[in-house]
């Protein structure tokens, strides 16, 4: 008779548990109201197809020789967003350089020097506050016969970022800067191992603690296989992780302005591929900085010398490039910065 009453007991303290998770939850996701809906829309229409392909066929030409780190190729690559943004009237909170400067003994096998590239927006109202929008800008170079111009991988996420920053510039322009500051970043060294995001994670040109949450693009051109017959989705990958308010107020963006079919199934913890370790989101998530992480998933042309412009789909890189800045204007301009309440690195 003990052994059922204490049985009924656990069961009993597990449901009230459950029940207030339940209510927590609710009401967290109640709070998420996007204001301002047609101001963020008129935003929005500034990010087009026509700018993002015109960005990627640029970033991915072979002028840039598969912009392999440390290489002349990409170090013209890196001159080329930092052109883009002093021609945008953007600044770099690095002063005229825009170049986060790693040497050549951080790296191994022989890698030169590179550099990461940082512009921002700066915040109005909590300027010490950043949100970091993301993206690898190098690739895996060239051989003797071919160039790998990695236009997915990753020139969409590249393009997508200088649109996003476009927006919120001219957003600022009309007298609507940000609350906390929009933070642009560029990393070398992603396909030799996160370098330049495991070099920021370590030398922050703004304090992890200060920083409220990274939006990280890599690839988001292309349909993988997976979704061939239905090609409105993107995969979303450590939204949950840290932050429960982070991945409500990612699905509540896209309800509202871009209605994606948000596809999880590669954040599992079971998921063979264990993409959530594999991009430079997790160099700030092992920080405790809630993260998303952006991905089409893989296709034929992956790290292939095929990855070239031609093939990527410009209006579903729109589509996807503006929920990340829905998503970033919302954590840029909410009263409070958004709740860690996980633990999961």
């Amino acid at each position: 008779m003990k052994l059922q009453l204490v049985a009924l007991s656990l069961f009993l303290v597990g449901s009230c548990s459950t029940l207030r998770h339940t209510e927590k939850i609710e009401k967290l996701k109640q709070s998420i109201i996007f204001e301002d809906q047609d101001k963020i829309q008129t935003y929005l229409n500034t990010i087009t197809r026509i700018e993002l392909e015109e960005h990627v066929y640029n970033f991915s030409s072979d002028e840039f020789q598969g912009r392999k780190t440390g290489e002349p190729g990409h170090h013209k690559a890196s001159k080329f967003l930092k052109d883009y943004y002093i021609n945008q009237g953007i600044p770099s909170p690095l002063g005229s350089k825009y170049y986060q400067h790693i040497p050549k003994a951080y790296f191994s096998d022989d890698i030169n020097d590179s550099q990461n590239v940082i512009a921002y927006i700066e915040g109005s109202a909590y300027p010490n506050e950043v949100v970091i929008i993301s993206g690898h800008s190098d690739h895996e170079g060239y051989t003797e016969t071919e160039i790998y111009n990695g236009a997915d991988d990753n020139g969409s996420g590249t393009a997508a970022i200088m649109e996003i920053a476009q927006a919120f510039k001219t957003a600022a322009v009309d007298g609507n800067a940000p609350k906390r500051s929009v933070v642009f970043l560029h990393f070398t060294g992603e396909e030799i191992g996160l370098n330049g995001s495991r070099y920021y994670s370590k030398h922050p040109v703004f304090s992890m603690t200060n920083t409220v949450a990274n939006l990280n693009i890599d690839m988001i051109g292309r349909v993988d296989e997976a979704h061939q017959g239905n090609e409105n989705y993107i995969y979303l990958i450590g939204s949950d992780r840290l932050s429960s308010e982070l991945h409500y107020i990612s699905e509540e963006a896209n309800a509202i302005f871009t209605k994606l079919d948000l596809d999880y199934r590669l954040n599992s913890e079971n998921d063979p591929n264990q993409y959530y370790y594999r991009s430079d989101h997790y160099n700030f998530a092992q920080k405790g900085v809630p993260v998303i992480f952006y991905f089409n998933g893989e296709h034929e042309d992956y790290h292939q010398p095929t990855d070239t412009a031609e093939k990527l789909n410009y209006p579903l890189l729109e589509k996807r490039t503006k929920l990340i800045f829905a998503t970033a204007w919302y954590l840029a301009n909410s009263e409070t910065r958004i709740e860690v309440d996980k633990a999961d690195l």
